[in-house]
């Protein structure tokens, strides 16, 4: 009897459901219940309802069943339901039961509750209080087990409240708990979770309880599942009780409302949106290029539009009307009979069923009119292959009978369904006006579809929804143009009517349409219902009269109602890829299984020994054995024997074998500075995620697939790169048990290693931890939905681990992703920013090569390129003759899954080719060429090579039942045939290593040169060179990489059915590979001897003709191409290939000894040969062997000549091998494995795939990349726009983004928050880079470099140089202090002479300083450095930073935070602007200064109390002592220092109270401001914007001595002596990073004797120590010297010194009252200050024993003054002599201050004025009160006109020049006339303008000695604004 859903009756789901009908009517008042067997009849339908009662809107955590909606649901009137009144005096507060006890599970989950025997705590939910639970205690035996059966009917239940018991009814007992419900009380509604105890012993809820259907009535996320690429059936459908116990999520409000589910929960539908599984149009009618013209995609918002919530009825005993349209879809599953009872304990788990059929009405209006359709018996046997029906428009009728020969699959009408809501995208727009496109348009586009489709073309969902959206827009192009920016390009005109289609004419039109096609498409109109058009459709299957139907269209159309139409695949082809491709990889597994255990393969294996007329091919193979044996393996491996050195004899050894080592090609450093840059801007944001300023070193952990091949591969790079030395995480001796610790394969066993690497990342927080994730892509399951319990516990291991909440948290871990398919980790919950996103860059831009590389990477898209006309032979291919032998098979084996046929045909292809290269010719016929050539190859290739290495072939199986099949079956035909020592047959299975023969490990040995007796290979890439077929299997490969030998790449088998584009892209990935790039430049061919059989075996191997490498770059490098005219079958491009003749030009003798390795064994084609000469002959027939010999002759002699310089050629004595079967195999013909290393391998695909791969969609993008991206994401919509060709990786990372969300079996798919951003973890990065292309490499690089740039952060450079004009300094034998003595002894000190000379190296481009009269070598000073080297060329050395330094804005640390203002506990951003002014009479008018004071500041500064007027800043007493403060204010002028300028002095004061303002320019006052928020700023006034450094020193000792001043009188008022306060301030440079000082040991025995370390001190030690001088108060100025690695002990025997200080000093302001900085330098303002202090009688004294460091800062300080024109914006170089100009004259002037133009010209031009004083250090140029450099080879002598200054003795010194600066009024003619000058003298005078020159002139009657003439007048070359210095020169009469 005919239920097609529920198959057969069963005897106690009969009771159940009378039982249910009976209780029902009891209950029902006015509701007659529905019949027993219409319960049964629809029970599949339940299961459909519960499915589909998902897409709802709300975001409750559970879905309640209101009584609304059922009577919304009904055509009958709703139940109503009465509720007894409650007894009086009871309790009815819910929560509570009539007793009055508290039921609600968080009141009472720490209480205990009595549980009887047998019974269990459930959970119940009360309309009233949807948040909380109320506990129950239910008899278990009316509950439901785990696959929601076996249930007793009825209720027993307890109240745990008040302890009553023995509710018998659910009814009774709801009433007590007070659940008030409005419908009808049923304990599958209410009673919803078990509860259990946790860890502390409290109640809480657990797993969903499964009631009968209740695993899919969760909620599903309502975006489309349509627009996928296959039917594949979902790896989720495996829905056992563990999954449906997490609540399902809620539905997406942004969604589309025509893009609800297409079926179960997001995860059990199917998850593509194709006709097909994987088949891509590779060839493209006109028609159907019509239909996929480029159109411009639509920028279209993510919301679109609103939900609709219809759906059937969720309970099971009710009906609904036929017109109630479901939002949902989805098909029933039939097991196959014969799994039946295999299967039966699966818990009805969908994934477990080895052969589903999708059934039944796949559309919510299932109570179609008309009677059931029949499915005929034996539909399979006769048709062959099970039509699959695409259920289209309107009502679809039952089917009954046979309904496992019928697959049902709503996506079709889900795609129409979905197209009818495109236009909502414009309505937000305002064009609510445009009509959706018609159900009958969209029929009939579907008929124009088909009918172009090829006949192994199969259909596909993307290219319908394709074409209704470019009709649609068509047709509304004008309405839509105004509401689009851009405006579509125009398309030829679809073929359809512009008027709209009537339902009347469609059948009409879509015959009409249908009658070109040859009969592919049918078309059957039916009156009444589609059940009539399925029962002829039936009829005429069963009668064969649709043989050549692929596609029959049904149609029922009548003027009164809406059409009927479903469209059934008959073509067996095409019905067998749809049916197929609906399995899911498990599914795909099990089924293979299935019919290998059951023996179901042995018809095909009898089949096939019928086909072979000499019997059976395994007799033959007896008999061959038998006849040959011992015969054959001398001859076949005789070059395997062959001795593998070179003899004295002359032996031929093959020198090509090198195995790469370790090195980093600049892609890969490229990469890895890119990662270091992501790292870099995640430090520098202000989100403050990554503090790498915090750390002090690097550590890793390397999580890969679970292949022991990766495990191996990986640790063996690791081992090579040499990272953990480098890294200091290991020590020299490494062994690989210590390598294994940072590699973690992700198996049971990873969770421990895991463990480890986490509490290491917390127990050492300084240290950075680098997790990163290789093969990202491989397991994205989500931890909470394990799918596959039945499977390996690795599913979902990525993500607990590596989303575990540690993980996320840790501040010192950074995760990295590296995958080559990075799609599924970019959708729209990703983890991922856009911003961390890395992709591998392109190796050309514009046609330039960005990278020099000397190896040309081949990837997927050079593959595709090498199959376009006009470049060398393809290396994509496919086998039409065993593509043709599949077909076959698969109509004659319909009951086989295709996997298992392709296998054993592949499998006979390859044992018939072994047995025809080996002799048995009359096996060619039962072989393709593309096998013959694959195995001629592999077979011949270790006979080319004198040292037996060969080629690698890859026999790519997926499935590993079938691997291991293939294995046994190739193994035992290998050793028939007694090929065992020719070649290797491996096995390569994911879960092992590598095992290969003795023999072999000993050739590999030999090739490597390994000594270890016990050494095995265990990657692929140590099989190099060995000749082999690798079997390899696995569903997916996990990131292993093959070696160079790789000639061939069989992919004939991957699972073509059920295809996303990672798993397409990832098996194309394998045949990625390097090529050597300078074979690109000419190809000769040389020495290229044929072989002569003429019945040679092979007709496909000439692609060794040329080196397939053309690439992107073949036109411009490769002088060879080819113009071919051909299909895409490899058998007919050999074909075509051999008709072509080759030439080539002349080569030079270094290109011919290249390509004398480069023989090969090619038959029946064209040659060239080059001669000696380099003559060129084209042979057009084969020669005779004599001919061959001589041509071999000459070619030898050819080698010999030219690679007689090079490494040792081939050798030329006899061969050493056999001729076999009349070839001549020469012995200098080329290794294979060396041409195999030149060269891409071919590769074989499916055709399906290879027409995927191969056509282009209307984008021009391969058409494999518009596919789903992954299994466990889908489209977020089916009408998005098509991705570009011009789209960069990271725009196509943005698409993904916006167009794919993820599957709930995702381990995102919870990844959402309300604010976007908060979703992305801040410490994840994403590596994406394609296959094999050293993605590896690039990140342990990257490793290196990050270690690097941690301790690169914790080291700076310092200045390190030897100081100048040591040879000057006076020797004194008289020392006046003691090496150990602590402090200067102050009449000691006193007698000190000065030390004019400079011996701070940064002034070595500065003049000298004359003391006396001193005889200086000349050549000491005459090298003169350029202005710009003067900072570049300085000498500096890295230093460690101490825990003493100095620290700029890009440190952070966790003790620093409150100093540097950033916590935001503390307000101290806060900041207060106060003015302070004072007048000076030197600039004659009053000094407005403003101090910015944090609030946290404001305790070292006075205030007025009334009006908080800043008043004075506080200062200490000479008498206080503390060891916690820092007497002396520090005041540091900066400019264009903000952010590298070395201003937190927290841990150079070893956290001591000091005192710190920054001295800032006004214009820089917001920036500095910004970066340093808690730093006291002194802001200049804007008149010194444009100053130097002089009016920033000047302008803090006038502050600090009109502050001491101020603080003197406050104090005084307290009684404080003036003479008592504190006088010293500290200036200091901003680029002091280190404090150090000399600990002397004078513990010798002499006096003399002492011994000096130097170590690294803080600032405040140092301070203090000087602080603590005796008479401290007595010294001017005391500073300290510059460090230097090159210090000797002469330098700081006499601890202290009288002597220029610089950079870092501590000034008296109250001694120094009288003299003052000069507020107009840039330059040396520092010795111009120290002359003036020396001469006004004060001390000056420099402590030796400390030392400051200096940092190297390349940006800001003087270096921000530019000097440039001041007419044009042009940044022309203007050199120094430019810098001054005649007065009056048309000079350009320039934008620079007069000061610093002048100082700038004098330091390179001076010897202009003082022509007599170069390089005359006898005879100095006199300076009066000021320093000028004048440049290092003239020398200057410092006098001061100040009374009772201290100057040098001038008698007996003649001067060379004069120089007047400014000279003030205690310059008098008198004081000049006490000096000497030489005859010819110069002088320079120089004044602020004109009028004061002359007035000088005058005044000190300059005219008596000096003479002027009118043009030696000279200005500063300013503008007169600027106020330009005038200058006069003279000359000494």
């Amino acid at each position: 009897m005919g239920n097609s859903y529920a198959g057969q009756l069963k005897t106690t789901r009969f009771e159940e459901v009378l039982h249910n009908s009976i209780e029902a009517s009891l209950r029902s008042n006015n509701l007659v219940p529905r019949p027993i067997f219409s319960q049964l009849y629809l029970e599949a339908e339940q299961q459909l309802s519960s499915l589909e009662a998902g897409s709802r809107a709300d975001n409750e955590e559970e879905e309640e069943e209101e009584e609304e909606e059922e009577g919304s649901e009904s055509s009958s009137p709703p139940v109503s339901y009465q509720v007894k009144p409650p007894p009086e005096g009871c309790c009815t507060t819910d929560g509570f039961c009539q007793a009055g006890k508290d039921l609600r599970l968080v009141s009472i989950s720490n209480e205990h509750i009595e549980v009887p025997s047998g019974f269990l705590l459930v959970g119940a939910k009360s309309p009233n209080l949807p948040d909380h639970l109320l506990v129950c205690a239910v008899d278990k035996r009316f509950l439901p087990d785990d696959n929601g059966r076996n249930a007793l009917l009825g209720f027993s239940g307890n109240c745990v409240g008040c302890g009553k018991k023995g509710f018998c009814y659910f009814t009774e007992f709801s009433n007590h708990i007070n659940l008030k419900l409005t419908t009808q009380p049923k304990k599958q509604k209410h009673l919803k979770y078990y509860l259990v105890r946790n860890a502390q012993g409290a109640l809480t809820k657990g797993s969903v309880i499964c009631w009968k259907g209740a695993e899919f009535r969760g909620r599903q996320s309502s975006t489309s599942s349509c627009s996928s690429t296959l039917f594949q059936l979902p790896e989720s459908s495996g829905l056992s009780g563990s999954t449906s116990s997490e609540p399902l999520p809620p539905a997406n409000p942004s969604a589309p409302a025509g893009t609800q589910q297409t079926a179960a929960a997001v995860d059990h539908i199917p998850s593509t949106a194709a006709f097909s599984s994987a088949v891509y149009n590779g060839k493209e009618s006109p028609k159907q290029q019509m239909m996929k013209n480029n159109l411009s995609a639509l920028t279209r918002p993510s919301v679109l539009g609103t939900l609709t919530n219809s759906g059937p009825p969720k309970k099971r005993h009710k009906g609904w009307s036929p017109e109630s349209p479901s939002s949902t879809e989805t098909w029933n599953l039939q097991l196959n009979p014969q799994a039946s009872n295999r299967i039966k304990n699966d818990g009805g788990s969908l994934s477990s069923l080895p052969h589903s059929s999708l059934v039944g009405p796949a559309s919510s209006p299932m109570v179609g009119s008309g009677e059931p359709v029949s499915v005929p018996d034996n539909l399979l046997k006769i048709c062959k292959a099970k039509p699959v029906i695409f259920k289209g428009h309107g009502n679809f009728p039952y089917l009954c009978g046979n309904i496992n020969d019928v697959i049902v699959s709503p996506l079709l009408y889900t795609c129409y369904r979905n197209s009818q809501s495109l236009s909502r995208v414009y309505e937000q727009y305002g064009a609510s006006t445009i009509q959706p496109i018609s159900e009958e348009m969209q029929l009939l586009l579907t008929v124009y579809y088909l009918v172009q489709l090829a006949a192994d073309q199969v259909p596909l969902i993307e290219d319908l929804e394709q074409i209704f959206m470019r009709s649609w827009r068509e047709s509304h192009l004008c309405e839509i143009r105004q509401y689009q920016q851009a405006v579509p390009q125009p398309f030829p005109q679809l073929p359809s009517p512009i008027a709209p289609v009537t339902s009347a004419q469609l059948p009409w039109l879509a015959g009409l349409a249908a009658s070109s096609c040859n009969d592919s498409v049918h078309i059957i109109e039916c009156s009444y219902s589609l059940a009539e058009g399925l029962s002829e459709m039936f009829k005429l299957l069963m009668e064969g009269k649709l043989t050549k139907t692929n596609y029959v269209v049904i149609i029922c159309a009548s003027r009164n109602r809406a059409i009927d139409s479903c469209i059934v695949i008959t073509g067996k082809y095409q019905a067998r890829v749809l049916s197929e491709s609906m399995l899911s990889p498990s599914d795909y597994q099990k089924e293979v299984n299935y019919q290998l255990v059951t023996g179901k393969v042995e018809t095909l294996g009898s089949f096939f020994s019928t086909l072979c007329p000499e019997g059976d091919i395994d007799l033959l193979l007896e008999k061959f054995y038998q006849e040959n044996q011992g015969h054959i393996s001398s001859s076949l491996s005789a070059s395997v024997n062959k001795p593998t050195a070179v003899n004295g004899a002359g032996t031929a050894v093959c020198t090509s074998y090198e195995i790469e080592r370790h090195q980093i090609r600049p892609f890969q450093l490229a990469v890895a500075q890119k990662l270091l840059s992501h790292i870099c801007s995640i430090a520098d944001s202000s989100t403050q995620n990554l503090d790498l300023g915090s750390f002090e070193k690097i550590d890793f952990l390397i999580c890969v697939p679970p292949s022991e091949v990766t495990y191996q591969q990986t640790l063996f790079h690791l081992w090579h790169s040499g990272i953990l030395l480098e890294l200091g995480l290991e020590k020299e001796h490494l062994t690989k048990q210590r390598v294994e610790q940072y590699v973690m394969k992700l198996d049971a066993e990873a969770q421990i290693k895991f463990k480890i690497f986490l509490q290491n990342s917390m127990q050492n927080p300084h240290t950075l931890f680098v997790l990163i994730h290789d093969h990202a892509h491989w397991d994205l399951m989500s931890a909470m939905h394990s799918l596959y319990p039945q499977t390996e516990l690795s599913t979902g291991l990525v993500d607990r681990l590596l989303n575990c909440r540690e993980v996320k948290e840790a501040p010192n871990i950074v995760t990295l992703h590296v995958t080559s398919f990075p799609y599924a980790l970019q959708t729209q919950h990703t983890h991922i920013s856009p911003y961390n996103e890395i992709h591998w860059p392109s190796s050309y831009s514009n046609g330039v090569d960005l990278y020099h590389e000397n190896k040309k990477y081949f990837g997927l898209s050079e593959f595709i390129e090498s199959t376009l006309s006009g470049h060398s032979i393809p290396l994509l291919r496919y086998d039409s003759s065993f593509e043709a032998m599949v077909m076959a098979l698969g109509k004659r084996f319909p009951r086989l899954h295709s996997a298992v046929i392709r296998t054993f045909v592949l499998i006979q292809h390859y044992s018939a080719a072994m047995m025809a290269v080996c002799g048995l010719s009359q096996m060619k016929n039962y072989t393709s060429v593309e096998t013959l050539e694959i195995t001629q190859n592999l077979i011949n290739s270790s006979r080319q090579c004198p040292s037996g290495h060969g080629l690698m072939v890859v026999l790519r199986i997926p499935c590993i039942p079938l691997a291991a099949v293939a294995y046994e079956r190739l193994y035992n035909v290998r050793e028939r045939l007694a090929l065992e020592d020719n070649f290797e047959i491996i096995l390569g299975n994911p879960n092992s290593g590598i095992t290969i023969g003795k023999h072999f490990v000993e050739q590999l040995k030999i090739w490597q040169k390994i000594e270890d007796v016990d050494w095995r290979p265990q990657t692929y890439l140590e099989l190099e060179g060995l000749p082999c077929i690798l079997i390899f299997s696995g569903m997916d490969p996990q990131g292993e990489s093959l070696p160079r030998s790789l000639r061939y790449c069989d992919l004939r088998l991957i699972n073509s059915s059920s295809l996303v584009r990672t798993s397409l892209e990832q098996e194309l990935g394998l045949a990625a590979y390097f090529v050597s790039s300078e074979i690109h430049t000419e190809k000769p061919v040389v020495n290229d001897v044929l072989e002569s059989d003429p019945e040679k075996l092979s007709s496909t191997d000439n692609e060794d003709e040329e080196i397939a490498t053309e690439g992107s770059t073949s036109e411009k490098r490769s002088p060879m191409k080819r113009e071919r005219s051909r299909s895409h079958d490899s058998a007919s491009s050999s074909l075509s290939s051999k008709a072509s003749t080759f030439c080539t030009e002349s080569s030079p003798p270094q290109a011919l000894s290249n390509s004398t390795e480069e023989t090969t064994n090619n038959y029946e084609r064209q040659k060239q040969k080059v001669d000696k000469g380099a003559q060129t002959t084209i042979s057009k027939h084969l020669p005779p062997v004599t001919e061959q010999l001589d041509m071999k002759q000459n070619i030898k002699s050819t080698q010999v000549s030219i690679t007689s310089s090079s490494s040792p050629p081939f050798s030329s004595s006899s061969s050493s091998s056999a001729p076999t079967h009349n070839s001549f195999i020469l012995q200098t013909s080329q290794c294979s494995m060396t041409k195999a290393s030149k060269q891409p391998p071919i590769v074989f695909l499916p055709k399906l795939v290879y027409d995927i791969i191969t056509s282009t969609d209307s984008s021009g993008l391969p058409k494999s990349s518009s596919l789903l991206p992954y299994h466990s994401v889908m489209w977020a919509s089916s009408f998005r726009p098509l991705m570009s060709k011009m789209m960069t990786c990271t725009e196509q990372s943005l698409y993904y983004r916006q167009w794919t969300v993820p599957k709930p079996i995702h381990m995102d798919y919870n990844n959402r928050n309300e604010g976007r951003m908060d979703t992305f973890h801040p410490r994840r990065l994403l590596l994406s880079g394609p296959p094999q292309i050293g993605k590896t490499g690039a990140y342990l690089q990257f490793l290196s470099i990050l270690s690097r740039m941690l301790i690169r952060l914790t080291e700076v450079d310092v200045y390190d140089e030897e100081e100048i004009n040591i040879n000057i300094k006076e020797e004194s034998d008289q020392y006046y202090h003691q090496p150990g003595d602590m402090w200067p002894d102050l009449e000691s000190f006193k007698k000190m002479p000065f030390d004019y000379t400079i011996h701070d190296p940064k002034y070595e481009d500065a003049s000298l300083i004359c003391s006396k009269l001193q005889t200086i070598d000349s050549e000491d000073r005459s090298v003169s450095r350029r202005q710009e080297d003067m900072y570049t060329c300085r000498q500096t050395t890295r230093m460690r930073l101490s825990k003493y330094a100095a620290y700029n804005t890009y440190h952070h640390c966790e003790q620093c935070h409150q100093y540097m203002g950033f916590n935001p506990r503390y307000q101290i951003y806060e900041s207060t602007l106060h003015a302070f002014a004072f007048s000076y009479s030197m600039l004659g008018e009053e000094i407005q200064l403003h101090f910015i004071i944090p609030k946290s500041k404001e305790h070292h500064f006075v205030f007025s109390q009334p009006g908080r007027q800043l008043e004075s800043m506080r200062l200490p007493l000479v008498t206080d002592k503390s060891e916690d403060y820092i007497k002396s204010p520090t005041f540091t002028p900066t400019t264009g220092r903000h952010e590298h300028g070395l201003f937190n002095l927290y841990h150079a004061m070893d956290g001591a109270s000091h005192l710190h303002v920054l001295v800032v320019k006004e214009y820089e006052m917001a920036i500095y401001k910004k970066y340093w928020p808690n730093h006291i700023m002194l802001v200049l006034p804007s008149i010194f914007n444009s100053a130097g450094v002089g009016a920033a020193h000047f302008l803090i000792k006038e502050l600090s001595y009109h502050n001491l001043e101020l603080e003197r009188n406050r104090q005084e008022e307290l009684g404080i002596k003036p003479q008592d306060i504190w006088p010293f301030i500290v200036i200091s440079d901003d680029s002091c990073v280190m404090w150090n000082a000399v600990e002397v040991d004078c513990s010798g025995d002499r006096k003399s004797d002492y011994t000096w370390t130097e170590r690294n001190v803080s600032l405040k030690q140092i301070l203090q120590h000087i602080e603590a001088t005796p008479n401290v108060t007595h010294y001017a100025l005391i500073g300290m010297r510059k460090w230097s690695s090159k210090t000797n002990s002469a330098e700081i025997k006499e601890p202290f010194s009288c002597c220029h200080v610089h950079d870092f000093i501590m000034l008296n302001v109250d001694l120094t009252q009288n003299v003052q900085y000069n507020q107009n330098r840039f330059t040396c303002d520092d010795v111009d200050f120290n002359l003036r202090v020396h001469s006004a009688g004060l001390l000056i004294c420099r402590f030796n024993h400390f030392s400051v460091m200096k940092k190297q800062i390349a940006v800001g300080g003087q270096r921000s003054f530019h000097i440039k024109s001041k007419v044009s914006d042009n940044p022309v170089s203007i050199s120094p002599a430019q810098y001054i100009c005649a007065p009056d004259s048309k000079h350009t002037f320039l934008a620079a201050p007069a000061q610093l133009l002048l100082e700038k010209y004098l330091q390179y031009h001076s010897h202009r004025f003082f022509p007599l004083s170069l390089k005359n250090y006898s005879h100095p140029v006199l300076s009066v009160d000021c320093y000028l450099n004048l440049g290092p080879q003239i020398a200057v002598c410092y006098v001061s006109s100040r009374p009772h200054s201290l100057n040098i003795s001038s008698s007996g010194l003649t001067f060379s020049g004069l120089l007047l600066y400014l000279c003030d009024s205690f310059v008098v003619a008198s004081f000049l006339k006490k000096f000497h000058f030489l005859k010819g003298a110069t002088l320079c005078v120089i004044c602020q303008d004109r009028n004061s020159l002359r007035q000088t002139v005058v005044r000190l009657e300059l005219e008596d000695e000096w003479q002027f003439r009118l043009r030696d007048e000279f200005q500063t070359a300013n503008a007169k604004e600027d106020r330009p210095l005038f200058f006069l020169t003279g000359r000494h009469i």
